[in-house]
């Protein structure tokens, strides 16, 4: 899959690429889709709900850098492997941003007394395949740019098989 273009949860324009930084090569913010030992490591934003760690970078921060602080601060996750897999554009209506998408596979898990505008981890064996229609989960997890990431992560990081990836496109 090179790219894709699709709506968000909002309706606006969302383009999808697993091509080396397609959209900017200095990107604003990252998406962590985070896995710990046997589970999917998640975290739960008091407002938007469940969703992988993700945020802004910060002046002076590398997109992998923030990727790694992001998944720390919002789940306690001691990240041991940081993958690129693909870069998204939202064009909406005040402004467009563009993410990194990256996969990490996390070695530990630090309890922490505050985890920086969340509520901490959220371990799930498997992802739900109602996520779409699912209030317990934030928008991010809502759109097309989920189901492509995990379908990129199976086929790279767990030889997924046909089945794998057909679940994960329900998303």
């Amino acid at each position: 899959m090179k790219e894709e273009t699709f709506q968000d949860y909002y309706y606006n324009q969302v383009c999808f690429s697993t091509r080396d930084h397609p959209y900017s090569k200095d990107p604003k913010h990252v998406w962590v889709i985070s896995r710990y030992k046997d589970s999917w490591l998640l975290t739960k934003h008091p407002s938007r709900g469940v969703e992988f760690p993700g945020g802004k970078v910060e002046n002076g921060e590398h997109p992998d850098e923030a990727a790694v602080r992001e998944v720390y601060e919002e789940t306690g996750g001691v990240v041991e492997h940081l993958y690129y897999i693909g870069q998204y554009k939202v064009a909406g209506k005040a402004e467009t941003v563009v993410k990194n998408v990256y996969y990490a596979e996390v070695a530990t898990l630090e309890k922490k007394s505050s985890y920086h505008e969340t509520e901490g981890p959220k371990l799930l064996t498997e992802l739900p395949s109602s996520i779409r229609k699912n209030k317990k989960y934030s928008f991010i997890m809502k759109d097309n740019v989920l189901p492509l990431s995990m379908k990129e992560i199976y086929i790279r990081f767990f030889a997924g098989s046909e089945s794998e990836i057909e679940k994960e496109q329900e998303l």
